[in-house]
């Protein structure tokens, strides 16, 4: 692997970020296999690649966008089917689950007929005006604790106010087709999704009773990236939910995922090159020709904590590595356990980077991202 890398980096130069199509492919698998029952609609968000996105549609998954420019990097791969198929394919193969759409946006979609996601009352009035064509699906507030980026702060209606707000849409003529939930990204506490599930099964019976009939139920995402040993394992979470689906949900009901992560997180590796070198205070900095700005973007956004691996062997000690910019805020970390006679020039290289990436790189200071490379596409 390591021989590999280098000759990929001395090829195609650095930094270079490697996109592994076959782990792609086995990650949704796993999916699958552990969950029989559920969709997986892609959280396109976690990775934009076009050729990520097109991989997944070979597969049969779905998509979680949350743009106009991300439902038409979708809608590439439908465009092609006959007008009946079409409209049956938008909402099998997209969802529009950003809770808030400015009215453009859902203007353009109008004509597709989407699947789109709401959590208020203002919501509510502006689909009824900019896209009434649209099937709805009410995300909930739900605990999100110990998960590595939480949501419920920014998204979800409180549980108490769903009966309202799907009384709100029926009455202005709208159809309200489920339920949606998510419990943070990267969550290893699995209570939530059992609580989450609960939540979402009372609103379901309470609405029914009410003659509205809700069919989807989408358990959203932050399904735990395989990073390391104490990650819990899917297939143990994968078992509690196919309990608790089965327990709380009959079959008519259609159960839908938005895994993003989970797919593409350990699907890549970066390799980086050291550009500069300098002790300061006692410490070793290793300056690299990528950085919080770029490729580590996920240090800053998704709370990511970075890896670095050296080629080359000697004794280790504490060093920091930071980014090219002039900006003092790229460090990005100060706590890596790196051989202490590396020299500019060499590369270093990270794995588990193909998440919340790329997807929030910047162009800071006129500095290039990372150059993509797939293979086993």
């Amino acid at each position: 692997m390591k021989a590999e890398l280098i000759r990929l980096a001395k090829k195609y130069g650095t930094p270079l970020l490697i996109i592994d199509h076959d782990k792609i492919r086995a990650n949704y698998r796993t999916f699958k296999k552990n969950l029989p029952r559920v969709q997986a609609y892609y959280a396109v968000k976690a990775n934009s690649n076009q050729a990520i996105i097109e991989t997944l549609f070979n597969e049969g998954a779905s998509f979680d966008v949350a743009s106009y420019n991300e439902f038409m990097q979708v809608y590439e791969y439908l465009k092609h089917f006959k007008p009946k198929e079409k409209v049956f394919f938008i909402w099998d193969k997209i969802i529009f689950s950003n809770t808030i759409k400015d009215s453009d946006t859902l203007k353009k979609i109008k004509k597709y007929r989407p699947l789109v996601t709401f959590d208020n009352t203002e919501e509510i009035k502006k689909i009824k005006e900019n896209c009434p064509t649209a099937g709805l699906v009410l995300r909930l507030k739900v605990p999100d604790i110990g998960s590595q980026v939480e949501m419920a702060s920014k998204f979800g209606a409180e549980p108490g106010e769903a009966a309202d707000l799907i009384k709100q849409a029926f009455d202005l003529g709208l159809a309200v087709e489920g339920l949606s939930f998510h419990v943070g990204s990267q969550c290893v506490n699995f209570d939530n999704y059992t609580a989450a599930l609960q939540i979402t099964e009372q609103i379901l019976s309470d609405n029914r009773e009410k003659g509205y009939n809700l069919k989807i139920v989408d358990i959203g995402g932050g399904f735990p990236a395989a990073y390391d040993s104490q990650v819990p394992e899917f297939r143990k979470l994968a078992g509690i939910i196919n309990s608790e689906c089965d327990r709380l949900f009959d079959k008519g009901i259609e159960i839908i995922a938005e895994p993003g992560r989970f797919m593409v997180g350990t699907a890549a590796t970066l390799v980086s090159e050291i550009i500069g070198k300098a002790r300061r205070d006692g410490k070793i900095f290793y300056h690299i020709n990528d950085g919080v700005y770029h490729t580590f973007s996920g240090v800053v956004y998704d709370h990511w904590i970075p890896n670095f691996h050296s080629f080359s062997r000697g004794p280790k000690e504490i060093c920091a590595v930071v980014g090219p910019t002039c900006d003092s805020f790229d460090k990005i970390s100060l706590a890596e356990h790196l051989p202490g006679n590396l020299k500019i020039g060499d590369y270093l290289y990270t794995e588990n980077i193909g998440a919340y990436s790329t997807a929030s790189s910047t162009k800071f200071n006129g500095f290039d991202g990372a150059r993509i490379l797939h293979i086993n596409k």
